[in-house]
């Protein structure tokens, strides 16, 4: 492999594919905010202008109903905190917020491919068989948490699976290059994001020789990418390399809710022997050729062994969603066998049900925790539950640290996390700046015995929106490989203290405040 064919396999995309522009924004989900706000706005000056005399009337009617939209919400399940939101929002502006709200709700663009989805994890979700004896070997907390996520996702606990940690991107997408060439069989690849670069180069030098030589390649990939990052048409460029490539819920004018239910997940499995996840997409920030934030730091994580089934069942499941069912079951075939300590459960979480799979793992660590817990995420964009969970553990002693960017991605989401430093601060949670640029990873750390790694942010979207993935390590060597990675990050990290908090800028303080009751629809 040379760098020369890195390029060649770059240039050929790029010379024949016409990058978006903002077409795609105007008529997605800002479009329809526009649209919608624009509708406010002519309904209250025909009101004023043309039927003055009827304006008590109209706020009588506006009132009523968005008293009757906001009792039907409280008594609606779901989280209180997005519930009064939408309450705030509709009472504000009640023509754009009922609007709004009923556009969110009916998910009109995506409603097809959430009827779908439903369908393939009924008829999936017992392709990987649990072994019962397995949990017979386990404490009884970890064996409830893994009945649930057995109930709630279909994926099983796992042993005999060997586990390598990544501290950089870097060093795991030399791995994946490394494991992507000795594939035989089949690569399958789900990203949310990819950009052409570098890094996409090298790997699609290896995909089109892999092709050439049989190998079957399946890429699937978000529809954002369409919006700044490729062109619309890229998946039929790419099976004319022999990468047989699908949009996940592509990007359509006016009913795309591009926002809600991405597909966020990062995941390769080769071969079915082996299987990557963590942060990392296919970007060349996230392996530092490209610095737009400083150092770009994350992680993932490399399985090999019988957890490797519950990816490879993850990536079929979003597969068939897009696309007509297919046998897989020689897909998930026994793998050769591999010895090694500890229990691995990798997992998906879905926004189809009211069932948080991702934020109830993460709860279920802060609860159980006796010494500590270290955590690293991007965004803290946080609910009620994860607030109380994380002081309550502070305040019994448990040390809750947490290592977040020094140079953040986005203003918003570094404004809405300042908005919960002072809670956090005075309950005992300790709270890191990672001076060197940005930290991507997402990861929990406990007592030396269990650990998460994967994609799911502490913030809403990945909570409540978007298609997530992770792996949740207990016993396993690798738990030590995460915890001796967070103590070297926090010798580069800069502690976030109360007295900081003064010197923040009046104005970044009061868009966080401002913009808080929005944090669940943001």
């Amino acid at each position: 492999m040379s760098g020369q064919n890195a390029q060649n396999a770059e240039r050929v995309i790029r010379l024949e594919g016409k990058k978006p522009g903002k077409f795609h924004l105007i008529f997605g989900r800002t479009g329809i905010i526009l649209l919608l706000l624009l509708v406010q706005m002519l309904v209250l000056f025909s009101v004023f202008k043309w039927l003055g005399k009827y304006v008590p009337l109209f706020w009588s009617g506006g009132a009523a109903a968005s008293a009757i939209l906001s009792i039907y919400l409280v008594n609606r399940s779901g989280d209180p905190t997005i519930t009064i939101t939408w309450i705030v929002l509709i009472m504000l502006l009640p023509v754009f917020g009922t609007l709004l709200y009923i556009f969110v709700r009916t998910e009109f663009g995506h409603r097809l491919l959430h009827r779908r989805l439903a369908e393939v994890l009924a008829e999936t979700r017992d392709c990987v068989a649990a072994s019962p004896s397995i949990l017979e070997e386990l404490p009884a907390q970890i064996q409830n948490l893994a009945h649930y996520v057995r109930e709630q996702s279909g994926y099983p606990l796992c042993a005999n699976t060997r586990v390598q940690y990544f501290p950089l991107g870097e060093e795991m997408f030399q791995a994946m290059l490394e494991r992507m060439e000795s594939a035989k069989h089949f690569i399958f690849l789900e990203f949310f994001i990819v950009a052409e670069g570098y890094m996409w180069g090298r790997m699609l030098d290896i995909l089109q020789r892999k092709a050439q030589e049989g190998v079957e390649i399946r890429m699937l990939y978000d529809g954002t990418c369409a919006f700044t990052l490729l062109p619309y048409e890229y998946p039929e460029k790419l099976k004319a390399l022999g990468i047989d490539c699908r949009m996940f819920a592509p990007i359509r004018p006016f009913v795309s809710t591009h926002y809600n239910n991405r597909d966020h997940r990062k995941i390769l499995v080769v071969d079915g022997l082996c299987a990557f996840t963590g942060g990392v997409n296919l970007a060349d920030e996230y392996i530092n050729r490209t610095h737009p934030h400083g150092h770009w730091k994350d992680t993932g994580l490399l399985l090999e062994g019988d957890a490797v089934r519950n990816f490879t069942l993850m990536f079929l499941q979003m597969w068939a969603v897009t696309g007509k069912s297919e046998e897989i079951s020689p897909y998930l075939a026994p793998t050769r066998p591999v010895e090694a300590e500890g229990y691995v459960l990798p997992y998906g979480d879905v926004p189809l049900d009211e069932e948080r799979v991702g934020e109830m793992v993460y709860l279920e660590i802060l609860h159980r925790a006796e010494r500590y817990v270290h955590i690293t995420s991007p965004y803290l964009i946080l609910d009620n539950e994860l607030v109380s969970a994380l002081t309550f553990a502070a305040k019994r002693g448990v040390d809750v640290k947490i290592i977040l960017p020094g140079e953040p991605d986005h203003y918003v989401a570094y404004a809405l996390a300042y908005t919960h430093y002072r809670t956090l601060l005075r309950a005992g949670v300790r709270l890191y700046s990672y001076s060197p640029g940005f930290i991507h990873a997402k990861s929990f750390v406990s007592d030396d015995l269990t650990a998460v790694v994967g994609t799911i942010n502490l913030d809403y979207r990945s909570l409540c929106h978007h298609f997530e993935c992770a792996a949740y390590l207990y016993h396993s060597p690798a738990v030590a490989a995460v915890e001796s990675d967070f103590q070297k990050t926090l010798e580069v990290c800069r502690p976030i203290l109360l007295e900081d908090l003064r010197k923040e800028k009046f104005s970044r303080k009061c868009n966080g405040y401002l913009l808080k009751w929005l944090a669940p629809l943001m």
